[in-house]
């Protein structure tokens, strides 16, 4: 039998989990509201029964990688994360494990993300690539020679919080001006809510009302020749091509390749993304760094992902 990783990836709102074999198939998967559970403890025990009591495969487990915002490599904690109520540092790993009794990797979403491609995406056979989520928050991985960019802290590769404006957009890390406040799929909703505003006081006629504002919407009416979606597509590509420059220049990756809601908008972001990468990139780059997008754009990315950090091995 081939080997199966309990993939894990916790987020602010859900989170997913699911058997992976090693050619990339979930064999079972479920998911819980992660804020019905106060402690870590109290989830990990959720997982255990779950997986014991639905599939009866937790003894065919090989590891568990674990996903989380604020996931430290090194120390397999979550550390200080904003988005959940877990306070401070929590350590995951040893949590995990005294219900398992597994072998069990925590990183970043991101980081997960990232291997999850190499394994089973866009990213299969480079060695060098950066992956961008584009959801809630920007987050980011690299991977450099085949291996995972943690750096000496295991939080290394925060695209996110580099700055693209100087006195820019609060952010929540408490500076301004991140490319998180601009590029993620939160930073997006808040340009279509001040182009609401500049497009109403100028009297300019906006072809459709957005109650709600979202990418899915937006890329519709972008596709239509709305002015304001495509305005925001542009804004959000223009400082999107300033963090990925800067990216390239570091690392210079065969691919950088999108992931996350906001890359669901496909061309509509990629076209004036590729046009404002074109005078962003130093010349010895051009041409040489492909934008791509995530070939894990379904339910269980982030549970493949996970599962990566177990079966990379």
């Amino acid at each position: 039998m081939s080997r199966w990783a309990l993939g894990i990836d916790i987020g602010g709102t859900n989170t997913a989990f699911g058997l992976v074999d090693e050619n990339g198939h979930v064999h079972y998967s479920n998911n819980f509201r992660t804020a019905d559970f106060p402690t870590a403890d109290e989830l990990a025990k959720r997982i255990f029964e779950d997986i014991e009591g639905n599939s009866g495969a937790a003894h065919l487990i090989s590891g568990i990688g674990i996903g989380a915002p604020n996931g430290n490599y090194h120390n397999g904690t979550i550390e200080f994360a904003p988005n959940l109520k877990w306070e401070g540092v929590i350590p995951l790993a040893d949590i995990f494990k005294s219900y398992f009794n597994k072998p069990t990797t925590v990183t970043n979403d991101a980081n997960a993300a990232a291997l999850g491609e190499m394994l089973f995406g866009a990213a299969k056979g480079m060695n060098d690539f950066v992956l961008v989520t584009l959801g809630t928050g920007l987050g980011s991985g690299f991977v450099c020679h085949g291996k995972m960019l943690y750096g000496h802290t295991g939080m290394a590769g925060e695209l996110g919080h580099i700055v693209v404006k100087p006195n820019g957009r609060a952010c929540g890390c408490g500076r301004k001006g991140c490319l998180e406040t601009y590029a993620s799929a939160t930073g997006f909703k808040r340009t279509v809510a001040a182009l609401q505003k500049k497009y109403q006081k100028s009297g300019k006629a906006v072809r459709s009302p957005l109650p709600r504002i979202s990418a899915k919407h937006l890329t519709t009416l972008a596709e239509q020749g709305d002015a304001l979606a495509l305005e925001a597509f542009d804004i959000t590509a223009r400082h999107l091509a300033r963090g990925l420059a800067t990216a390239v220049a570091i690392t210079s990756p065969q691919a950088v390749i999108l992931a996350g809601g906001l890359a669901r908008s496909g061309h509509t972001l990629t076209d004036p993304l590729e046009q404002y990468l074109k005078r962003e990139l130093l010349i010895i780059f051009q041409d040489k760094a492909p934008v791509l997008i995530s070939e894990l754009l379904d339910e269980n990315a982030a549970v493949l992902g996970a599962a990566a950090l177990v079966l990379q091995n």
